[in-house]
């Protein structure tokens, strides 16, 4: 099995693409009829889910699964049970399952910068617990991480104010867009 494009998207960080990548493979794969359950990074896939906060297809995909390798690998097993955590909205579980395996400090860092993106995205003002508790951290190192993330900090309500970051969109127009935009406008007016 060719696992080139998986292997490129690892190396490019582009953590996004694993799950599409690997759900593609997988079709291709079995629609030409080889047997690929023993050697699938079912691992990779799985976190790849996760990553991309698709959930069911992480939970479709453990269904999917032979027994052998549910019960057998490790990997497999720490990957399912940060997934079942957050199935369940345990956020401070899943870094007790982050935790609970040998993953690299980069894994672990990955899932902490996607969690607090989400935290700013979702949040105007958060309270230092529960932030510390989706971070996976201590409040007072939830505190630091945060305020050197630019967010304000009352002691008094023991509230964080949420530094938003500015939206930027990209807009795509390109010239025959714009002609085709006019010339209809034109046959309108006429």
């Amino acid at each position: 099995m060719d696992f080139s494009l998986l292997s490129e998207a690892l190396t490019s960080k582009s953590y996004e693409k694993v799950a599409d990548i690997c759900d593609e493979h997988m079709l291709q794969v079995a629609a030409e009829g080889v047997a690929f359950q023993e050697d699938w990074p079912y691992a990779i896939h799985l976190l790849g889910h996760i990553y991309a906060g698709d959930i069911n297809s992480m939970r479709f995909l453990w269904k999917s699964m032979p027994a052998t390798l549910k019960e057998g690998n490790p990997e497999v097993i720490a990957a399912w049970k940060i997934g079942q955590k957050l199935w369940m909205r345990d956020y401070g579980g899943v870094y007790e399952a982050i935790r609970g395996y040998d993953w690299s400090q980069e894994a672990q860092d990955l899932y902490t910068k996607n969690m607090f993106q989400l935290l700013q995205s979702a949040y105007s003002t958060i309270s230092i617990q529960d932030t510390a508790l989706f971070l996976g951290m201590s409040e007072d190192d939830a505190t630091t991480f945060v305020q050197q993330q630019g967010w304000a900090v009352d002691p008094a309500s023991q509230m964080l104010t949420v530094k938003k970051q500015p939206i930027v969109t990209e807009q795509k127009l390109d010239a025959s867009k714009l002609q085709n935009l006019t010339e209809y406008v034109f046959h309108l007016e006429h």
